[in-house]
């Protein structure tokens, strides 16, 4: 059960990193490149622990999945970015097959 609180704690670091390289404005900005640089490391260190327990590849498809849906909402959300209606369907469906490997696959450790 560690691994996925390790998995979460990787994916919301790398969304935050990821959603700080707007604002880092390519690396101009001290704060938020340095929030970019301890975002990316700290998801790095927990995706590591996770791959332990968790095979890399499910690890993989879920810290990707998730990540690309959670920045394009923070896009939305804070920088305004529009989403359109084959947007929204393609997250739905990263959202589901994410459900699906978590639910169904025999090789992920519950």
């Amino acid at each position: 059960m560690k691994s996925w609180l390790f998995l979460g704690i990787a994916i919301v670091a790398e969304v935050v990193a990821t959603s700080g390289l707007k604002a880092s404005e390519g690396f101009t900005k001290l704060w938020p490149s340095l929030l970019v640089i301890a975002g990316y490391a700290v998801a790095f260190y927990f995706l590591s622990i996770t791959l332990k327990e968790i095979p890399v590849g499910v690890a993989y498809a879920i810290w990707a999945g998730l990540g690309v849906v959670l920045v394009a909402l923070i896009g939305w959300l804070i920088y305004g970015q529009s989403l359109d209606a084959a947007s929204v369907i393609g997250m739905v469906l990263i959202i589901t097959g994410v459900a699906v490997i978590n639910l169904f696959s025999k090789s992920v450790a519950h």
